[in-house]
């Protein structure tokens, strides 16, 4: 397959009928760091899926990639200016006509544990901003769980473990009682990017004469559409020994490149005629040395000769100093030298005449040449297809192993399946019994043909003999967090007081960091401001109070602000 993206503008779409009623439908916005998915909350609604630097709007990602901004860091949005005009970018294409404000309510995906300021600073932009009127938070992977439970008809409330791996980082998510436990929540800084980067490293490393072609954006279509996971790592990378496992498994990647060969077909005349240019040129070049040195040779003899003229008039104070400056010794040496150098001179103008008149090349540059070809004889081809090809092996199941095996890249961290065994060993046994119950795997990570298997293998060494354990994968990995969200934004429509739902009178009175809970949602801290107690004057003396200790004003993030884990 050749590799050559094709970008898809993304259009622009009339508010549909439906949105129009009294109560307006939400939008629901799954806010990712690779895409951004947007869409109506109705039952027949789609999610679109711009690009997060503005879009499909950009034909080209490469020749801008080091101008390219993103609102986020890692996974948590930051740059606030680069979120507004996202959100300019989505409610356009949307169909929102309306002038200074968006009438309707908002579910927006954040990350797990997401810090207070973020929220703070999310909400202020929403509500100040663009004045929505509700606003619910949740997290991406939580609204795929549940919209996949939904999905299979499970009972609620929903107990299981979540393992959800996107472009930036991953995350182990244990949920009880369809609520997420957010102080066993853990990220890893391994995920989709980060197999991409080492894709490129990898072949830029194999093919550098095409260093300049091996983009980002290539390897990340190439590793989306060609790479799998192993279910055993080292006995795969065995199979690729056998040379016939290898042309039967290895992908051909055929690069953009041009046809045109620079030449073509020449004649025979044309042929010599270019041979005598080349023979004149050499034979220009060739005399001009000769000049050259033969100036040389005669300014140097000319010196001599005068040095020798002092001897001859008896100036021998004279004589002896040009000796020195010459670096000699003797008048003997000197007259060698002259000689030496007259018959230098003589022969250098016996064949510069020779070359200017008959025009024979030098010895130097016998002229003599090739055998001519016969004009029948077959040249060989290059094939410039096969020479911008790129054969890609055992890098189609190394750069998703990063996942499981961070060291590859160089990366001091646990895999996924270390980082799920010291979340589970942090609960009961029972308690274990139920989470691998149900392990959900989702996000764009995810998508490699053999993931699902690779990690029952990897949960079949790390549980007890005889343990039962159940894994499933997303329909959707990469859009069913859209679809989750879309499913909560039905079953819980915006209203003043109801749960998950944040309101601008909420956000008034709370603050930019509050947070209704919900099932898909993070758990909320309060910030927390510890005051001293007042002081009491008394007239009377008293024992001496102990020590008081300073007070401290702690910020309390929520718990699941989650830490890399790290071996």
């Amino acid at each position: 397959p050749c590799i050559n993206r094709t970008i898809r503008i993304d259009p622009f779409y009339e508010l549909p009928a439906a949105c129009l009623s009294q109560s307006p439908v939400p939008i629901v916005i799954d806010n990712g760091s690779f895409q951004t998915r947007a869409g109506w909350a109705v039952p027949s609604g789609t999610a679109s899926s711009p690009e997060t630097q503005i879009g499909n709007d950009i034909p080209s990602l490469e020749p801008l990639r080091w101008l390219l901004k993103s609102q986020f860091d890692r996974n948590v949005v930051v740059n606030f200016e680069i979120q507004e005009l996202i959100f300019d970018y989505v409610f356009s294409h949307l169909g929102i006509a309306s002038e200074g404000s968006v009438d309707h309510p908002l579910v927006l995906t954040e990350a797990p544990g997401n810090p207070l300021h973020c929220r703070q600073m999310m909400s202020e932009l929403l509500f100040e901003c663009y004045r929505v009127p509700f606003v619910s938070y949740g997290i991406d992977s939580l609204y795929s769980f549940n919209h996949h439970n939904l999905q299979r008809n499970a009972v609620a409330p929903h107990t299981g473990i979540v393992l959800s791996s996107g472009y930036n980082c991953s995350h182990v998510l244990p949920v009880i009682n369809g609520r997420l436990d957010a102080v066993n929540c853990k990220r890893v800084n391994i995920a989709g990017s980060q197999a991409a980067a080492y894709l490129q490293r990898l072949l830029q490393l194999k093919y550098p004469g095409h260093v300049a072609a091996i983009t980002l954006s290539r390897m990340e279509e190439l590793l989306h559409e060609h790479s799998y996971t192993a279910v055993d790592y080292q006995q795969e990378l065995e199979k690729w020994r056998s040379p016939e496992f290898y042309e039967r498994e290895v992908h051909r990647i055929q690069l953009p490149f041009s046809g045109k060969v620079p030449g073509g077909v020449v004649s025979v005349e044309e042929r010599q005629e270019r041979k005598a240019q080349q023979l004149r040129r050499l034979q220009e070049i060739n005399a001009r040395r000769r000049e050259e040195k033969l100036h040389q040779d005669q300014e140097r003899l000319d010196r001599l000769l005068a040095v020798q003229e002092l001897l001859e008039d008896g100036l021998l104070e004279q004589f002896h100093k040009s000796l020195v400056e010459l670096n000699m010794d003797s008048a003997q040496e000197l007259q060698s030298y002259i000689h030496k150098l007259q018959l230098c001179v003589e022969q250098g103008r016996q064949r510069l005449q020779v070359s200017h008149g008959v025009g024979l090349m030098d010895a130097d540059f016998p002229e003599e040449t090739l055998p001519e070809k016969p004009a029948n004889t077959a040249q060989p081809v290059f094939n410039l297809a096969e020479y911008h090809q790129l054969f890609v092996g055992t890098e189609r199941l190394r750069c998703p192993e990063v996942v499981f095996q961070p060291s590859l890249t160089g990366e001091d961290q646990m895999g996924l399946m270390e980082t799920l065994q010291y979340v589970l060993d942090r609960y009961s046994a029972e308690q274990q019994e139920t989470l691998v119950s149900n392990v959900f795997l989702t996000g764009g990570n995810m998508l490699y043909p053999g993931m699902k298997q690779r990690v029952e293998r990897e949960l079949l060494a790390i549980r007890p003999f005889q343990s039962h354990f159940k894994v499933s994968m997303a329909a959707r990995p990469s859009l069913d967090a859209w679809y989750g969200a879309r499913d909560w934004a039905l079953q819980h429509p915006a209203a003043p007081g109801t749960e998950g739902w944040v309101s601008r009178q909420d956000y008034e009175e709370k603050g930019g960091e509050y947070l209704s809970e919900h099932c898909a949602s993070n758990l909320f801290v309060p910030l927390k401001i510890v005051k001293p107690a007042p002081s009491v004057r008394s007239s009377e003396p008293s024992a001496p109070a102990a020590p008081q200790q300073p007070a401290s004003v702690a910020t309390v993030t929520a718990p699941s602000d989650v830490p890399m884990v790290t071996s």
